[in-house]
């Protein structure tokens, strides 16, 4: 097999892994922020019916009653939204994703590291590429979707922001002298 065939496979699938990798972790910062809003809108909504309940006692019984209903409502449904999807949980499978995808990741550049070297043989390096495609595949099994918007945050995040991306000086600073 051409090296450079292989390379370039190789190089493909790291690809992949760095963008679903950074896109699992979208994904997790995009549902911990919604859920916190949420979480936060239940005890503006709770402390407002209370209040409006408290108001049909010393003040205007109907127009505190009519408040805590309709917000006691909104409250219920919010409730039973969070009950049915538990966004914490979800957050915590893309984390998990990405923590598993981020050592594969990992594996495949020093694949490609191993491959520039000639420190290991084609038939090595193809074993072990195999291999993780198979342990690849039983992540992306188990790891919940992810949506566009992750995407695009995980894209913008990795050209734009250059995430991946270290200067000799960024590396310098976290290595002893």
């Amino acid at each position: 097999m051409d090296n450079n065939i292989l390379e370039g496979q190789l190089r493909e699938c790291y690809g992949r892994v760095v963008y679903t990798h950074k896109t699992h972790e979208k994904c997790a910062d995009i549902l911990q922020k919604k859920l916190g809003c949420m979480k936060n809108l239940q005890l503006v909504l709770l402390a407002i019916t209370t209040g409006s309940f408290i108001t049909t006692v010393v003040g205007d019984a109907k127009t505190g009653a009519i408040i805590g209903s309709v917000l006691s409502a909104i409250l219920l449904f919010l409730n039973s939204y969070l009950k049915d999807y538990d966004l914490g949980s979800i957050a915590q499978k893309h984390r998990q994703a990405a923590g598993d995808m981020w050592l594969i990741r990992e594996r495949y550049l020093s694949l490609l590291t191993d491959l520039k070297m000639q420190t290991k043989s084609i038939e090595e390096i193809l074993k072990e590429r195999d291999a993780l495609m198979i342990e690849l595949s039983a992540i992306y099994i188990g790891a919940p979707s992810t949506n566009y918007k992750a995407y695009s945050m995980a894209q913008k995040a990795l050209k734009e922001l250059e995430d991946m991306t270290f200067s000799d000086e960024e590396i310098d600073k976290f290595l002893p002298t």
